[in-house]
């Protein structure tokens, strides 16, 4: 008689119905070990100290990493924090490339020769009919003063040494022997309260004051309207042009006061120019 159960029988004596049970038995096992895996992945994971660097080298060996969780904590190199791991020096990454510094060497040898020949110049002569407002950083100068009812207000701009060695014509105009002289352009307003203002372009020489341009200012005129600006000043009537001469004249604007700004601001020229050298320092420097 054939005992119940056989020990291992072949794949020729098992009958058809013993064969139909093994995939479902293989089935319920596959499903009994993924539950067991999920159910010990928790459990892993606090035994690592939390450590979810880590969970990547588990995988399939699962019960191998739990069992020497401590050692790979300890030996590990990935669980070290980066800075520790790399040398990190802040002077050496901080420091500047070699051209800088040259180029730091050239702006500080620049700055002592600006400074060791510049001369300041006369303070504001005594009279002078303007309260002046210069500030550093800026290429302009204002001057106002109040002159019976009327403000005049005045911006002076850099001085400009014209050469004239481009013009080479021989019919030059009346102006030729103005070209190799220095020119101090300025902008003359003058106006009264609540009304509109002169504004008069003026280009100051050392023996000469020239009036460029000249034209009528209302303040309640919008940026996109376009006033009437006048004939131009060189064809107005001769006598009324002497007229409007002796107008500025009257309001402070006359070579004594001409000859001083210019001086002032060869010397402000100066100024700015080792102030923005000083600047160009202290971004490299940076």
């Amino acid at each position: 008689m054939q005992p119940p159960y056989p020990s291992f029988p072949s794949s020729k004596t098992l009958n058809p119905n013993f064969k139909t049970l093994i995939p479902h038995q293989t089935m319920a096992i596959n499903t009994i070990l993924r539950r067991s895996a999920s159910a010990l992945t928790p459990l892993a994971a606090r035994l690592l100290g939390g450590q979810r660097n880590l969970s990547h080298h588990c995988g399939g060996a699962l019960f191998s990493a739990v069992n020497h969780s401590q050692k790979l904590i300890s030996n590990n190199s990935f669980l070290v924090p980066a800075l520790s791991r790399y040398s990190f020096s802040a002077s050496s990454a901080l420091k500047r490339p070699s051209s800088d510094e040259s180029l730091l060497r050239v702006i500080e040898s620049e700055i002592q020769c600006s400074e060791e020949s510049f001369e300041e110049g006369d303070d504001i002569p005594e009279g002078f009919p303007f309260k002046l407002e210069d500030n550093l950083g800026q290429q302009t100068v204002s001057l106002t003063r109040e002159y019976q009812g009327e403000t005049i207000h005045v911006e002076v701009e850099p001085s400009s040494l014209v050469t004239g060695e481009e013009d080479d014509d021989d019919d030059a105009n009346d102006d030729s022997e103005q070209d190799n002289q220095t020119s101090l352009p300025m902008v003359v307003r003058v106006s009264k309260t609540g009304g509109p203002c002169l504004e008069f372009g003026v280009t100051a020489y050392a023996d000469e004051i020239v009036i460029d341009s000249l034209s009528v200012k209302d303040p309640e005129m919008t940026e996109d309207q376009l006033p009437y600006e006048g004939p131009r000043f060189d064809e107005l009537d001769e006598n009324l042009q002497k007229a409007f001469h002796k107008y500025l004249e009257i309001r402070g604007i006359k070579p004594s006061v001409t000859n001083f700004l210019h001086e002032y601001m060869v010397n402000k020229d100066h100024r700015e120019y080792t102030n923005w050298l000083k600047n160009l320092k202290k971004f490299v420097e940076a």
